[in-house]
């Protein structure tokens, strides 16, 4: 494939990022490729650091509390990866749905699409944050929590659960304003969100000022009024006609034949995203088998690795909107370079990233813990997982671009072999026929990424995307 386009920043990095950041009213299905990249991987790349940046702040603090605190942390969110499975899936075919009708220059449909999600968004909420509240601890203790986490972290995972919706709509809302190309606004929330919990966290887990100490619930507290703000300025964006998309009273109805497309590509990626997730799950399952010092220091090496790999997801949710906006347009053959251009720009990032994790490994999780304990495994973790992330790189773009054509089968077949009949198999038998312990999962993960991103690579030159309908 050639790449024989102009280069990203034509004008100038910094103009380029002024623009970006502000939001920029540009066409992404003509010009420059390089420049589009740019104007949309910035904001959303930022988006993402912000994300990750939840998850360090928390964990930083948390830390502090003790191994029981970290690890209540760690089952917590493997249970929210069901969770994160139905939203990003949900977010994966708003963003398709939203990109396509933007590249066909109909805002109003796109707008009509963008409220057939926010209610199916609101309904999954309420019913798993119900279940969270109810049974949070027999959650922990169906994890194969220690007696002692569970005493310390029911009420922090039964806070956690039971907001989810704040989670929730936060990721579906930023799913439309990357669909529409206003990234800048999805960076904007998450921005005042990560304000709000970088703040409230130490404040409420300590009892800094004013402020009641509450311990690790604290950090579930402040967490959920960050996300819980964030949400507000979403809808309000949305409802004040700053952006691409306007919802307005014309949109404002229940339109089934939408919501039936929306559902119809969500359960596949739902799905797709499930299957992952579904893996983790099965990955935490097996590291609980070696104690507690092992869960954390697994939840304190994936955080760190989260807060990078976040980031460039960024660039791989850019690629999206652009392969949906340039099939929308008519342009299939600019949707595809557009991937691999991504695909280029995002190896080179993360393989930078991998270089300075396998050679400062200690020193990174010495920041978080001084429990040597946790800190030998934490370690390990960070070297082993994010010793393939050239090839995730490249595989995270491939997979983005099926998605924001619309194409969601092609990703879950792959990650049914690449995760359940491979990733956790392999895990099993290092673990226990092998006897490597934690580091059997720390060495399953990079290589079954490493697999899913050479299929990746090899189905999407294909080329049967680009015939995708949404």
């Amino acid at each position: 494939m050639s790449l024989e386009v102009s280069t990203p920043n034509p004008r100038g990095f910094f103009p380029s990022l002024r623009e970006a950041l502000s939001g920029s009213a540009r066409d992404y299905t003509e010009g420059s490729i390089g420049r589009a990249i740019t104007l949309l991987a910035i904001p959303m790349v930022l988006e993402m650091m912000m994300e990750s940046l939840f998850g360090i702040v928390d964990v930083f603090f948390v830390a502090k509390l003790g191994q029981d605190a970290v690890a209540t942390v760690g089952l917590t969110e493997s249970m929210l990866t069901l969770l994160f499975a139905v939203a990003l899936g949900l977010s994966m075919a708003t963003t398709a749905v939203v990109a396509r009708r933007i590249g066909e220059k109909n805002p109003e449909q796109a707008a009509v699409a963008a409220v057939q999600s926010i209610a199916i968004g609101l309904a999954v909420s309420l019913l798993v944050g119900l279940l969270g509240v109810v049974y949070g601890a027999s959650l922990l203790q169906l994890m194969g929590a220690p007696p002692s986490v569970i005493a310390t972290g029911h009420t922090f995972t039964r806070i956690v659960l039971g907001s989810s919706g704040t989670i929730f709509l936060l990721f579906l809302m930023n799913a439309i304003f990357r669909g529409s190309g206003d990234p800048a606004v999805a960076m904007r929330a998450l921005w005042l969100a990560n304000a709000i919990n970088i703040v409230l966290n130490p404040c409420l887990i300590f009892g800094l000022g004013p402020f009641p100490a509450m311990g690790l619930a604290g950090s579930a507290v402040g967490t959920t009024i960050g996300r819980g703000v964030g949400v507000l300025f979403q809808f309000w964006m949305l409802s004040q006609g700053r952006g691409r998309i306007v919802i307005g009273r014309n949109q404002i109805r229940l339109d089934v034949p939408v919501m039936v497309r929306l559902l119809r590509l969500s359960l596949g990626g739902m799905f797709q995203y499930f299957i992952p997730m579904g893996s983790w799950i099965g990955l935490v399952r097996i590291i609980s088998t070696f104690g507690a010092p092992a869960i954390a220091g697994y939840t304190l090496g994936l955080r760190v690795i989260v807060f990078a790999i976040l980031p460039s997801w960024g660039m791989s949710n850019a690629a999206a909107t652009l392969v949906g906006q340039n099939l929308g347009a008519g342009k299939p053959e600019r949707a595809e370079r557009s991937a691999w251009m991504a695909g280029l720009y995002n190896m080179i990032f993360l393989g930078s990233v991998s270089i300075v994790f396998m050679c400062f490994a200690e020193q990174i999780i010495g920041i978080f813990t001084q429990d040597q304990a946790v800190a030998v495994i934490a370690s390990s973790c960070l070297r082993l997982v994010s010793s393939a992330n050239i090839f995730y790189a490249f595989g995270m773009v491939m997979v983005q671009s099926f998605n924001g054509a619309g194409d969601t089968v092609t990703p879950t077949i792959l990650n049914v072999f690449c995760y359940w009949l491979f990733q956790i198999p392999l895990a099993y038998v290092l673990a226990f026929h092998a006897h490597l312990g934690p580091r059997s999962v720390f060495l399953a993960i990079p290589i079954a990424e490493s697999v899913l991103a050479v299929a990746s690579v090899l189905a999407f030159r294909r080329g049967k995307w680009k015939l995708q309908k949404v």
